[in-house]
């Protein structure tokens, strides 16, 4: 590693790196060159160690951002496909994000990361959550990514929304009328 100044550290290669953080949210970002020049493009990973979520903002040169939250079961999904060589900006995950900035509607993005953690919470409570996860890459983003390789966006949307609706049917709502019950358990008492 190299010096470090206001910034961070700055690598011998000219990138630096940051690990910034109050009490459980911690921060870790990369930037390719000084966070002060214009221009420069940075990942920043940010995590609550209490809880375990988190989010993985990317931002470019240009200034656009992506935003991935790290209970997105399309992540986690190429997350246990992939395993040790997982990329958060692997192939699939950079076309699916592509798709989600360019086809979907914002009520659609919206419904997504408002469901999504709930799904994930749910999966990962499965005996089998690995199959489930292996399905879920299988039939979901791999099939997507064909799909929006071979120009068939419509039939990409239609999979990926029916996906959410099912996986929301099938996990999270279980779990949310569980949590529910629960809560109305305490309040009796």
């Amino acid at each position: 590693m190299g010096e470090k100044d206001k910034y961070g550290y700055k690598h011998n290669d000219g990138h630096y790196s940051k690990m910034t953080g109050n009490g459980s949210n911690s921060s870790y970002s990369i930037y390719d060159k000084n966070p002060s020049e214009k221009g420069h493009s940075a990942i920043h990973v940010n995590i609550n160690t209490n809880t375990g979520k988190g989010s993985i903002v990317e931002h470019g040169p240009d200034g656009k951002t992506t935003k991935t939250d790290t209970s997105c079961y399309l992540t986690s999904a190429c997350m246990r496909y992939f395993q040790e060589k997982f990329d958060d900006n692997c192939y699939e995950l950079r076309v699916l994000r592509w798709f989600r900035d360019n086809f979907v509607s914002q009520e659609d993005i919206d419904h997504y990361y408002e469901i999504a953690p709930v799904i994930v919470e749910a999966i990962d409570k499965e005996e089998k959550s690995d199959i489930i996860y292996d399905y879920i890459y299988d039939n979901v983003v791999d099939y997507c990514v064909m799909q929006i390789e071979n120009g068939n966006y419509e039939e990409a949307y239609s999979r990926y929304k029916n996906s959410i609706l099912c996986f929301e049917e099938y996990f999270a709502k279980p779990l949310l009328e569980q949590q529910i019950i629960a809560t109305l358990k305490k309040v009796r008492v």
